[in-house]
């Protein structure tokens, strides 16, 4: 199967940074913390240009967004031998906002690293994008990420039904290369299994998203 953006949720841009590009984002990420799981962003500078709409990152989010589309969030995942972890079926539900203010429809919230998170209503999240960029070779031993291909045209998804719907969807493993990019329907189930043969897995995650929030709310950004 060749994902499509549209009908499985999921798109891979197949050598999608050339070295220069990687270096570059590799010297943004040098100075942050080893050995976390999961390490989230609140600003990445030197990258600004990359991940702009016209950048090398963004514009893949603005080919299905529009020129508007902006990074609202981005977390670094490292898994390797000594975080070599596993994550269930599960969707994102939640984005990182600046301020905490109270806003209908938005909610539960949630502090997460010191960021404030928020449920939004899910119309928003439905036209969200998350973009992965590979750092390093991903294969089947090393811990793909695993999708449900077509689970993010189902909405909100209540914890009961995510099984069977993993059951009915069937699953995708998003193998990569150094340099690719997986562009995804936020929504979308996803999972990852512990590395058989663990190696650094590193991977940068951005939320891209063309929506202005309501009653003074603020993306984070990055």
């Amino acid at each position: 199967m060749r994902p499509s953006l549209d009908t499985h949720g999921a798109f891979h841009v197949r050598s999608a940074l050339n070295a220069a590009a990687l270096a570059t984002i590799e010297s943004a990420l040098s100075d942050l913390p080893p050995g976390q799981p999961g390490l989230r962003l609140a600003s990445l500078p030197a990258l600004a240009s990359m991940l702009s709409a016209t950048g090398a990152i963004g514009r893949h989010a603005a080919a299905h967004q529009g020129p508007t589309t902006k990074a609202v969030r981005a977390i670094l995942f490292d898994k390797s031998p000594v975080t070599n972890w596993a994550l269930g079926w599960h969707q994102d539900r939640t984005i990182a906002v600046r301020t905490r203010i109270g806003t209908p429809g938005f909610g539960p919230w949630t502090l997460k690293s010191g960021i404030q998170h928020v449920a939004p209503p899910q119309s928003l999240l439905d036209r969200m994008l998350t973009l992965r960029i590979h750092l390093d070779p991903v294969d089947t031993d090393n811990a793909p990420l695993l999708i449900a291909p077509g689970s993010h045209r189902h909405g909100r998804i209540p914890e009961t039904d995510v099984a069977a719907l993993v059951a009915r969807c069937g699953t995708h493993a998003c193998l990569a290369e150094r340099g690719d990019i997986w562009l995804y329907a936020t929504p979308i189930l996803h999972a990852s299994d512990a590395a058989t043969n663990p190696r650094h897995r590193r991977v940068l995650q951005l939320d891209y998203s063309s929506d202005n929030l309501p009653n003074g709310l603020e993306w984070l950004g990055v």
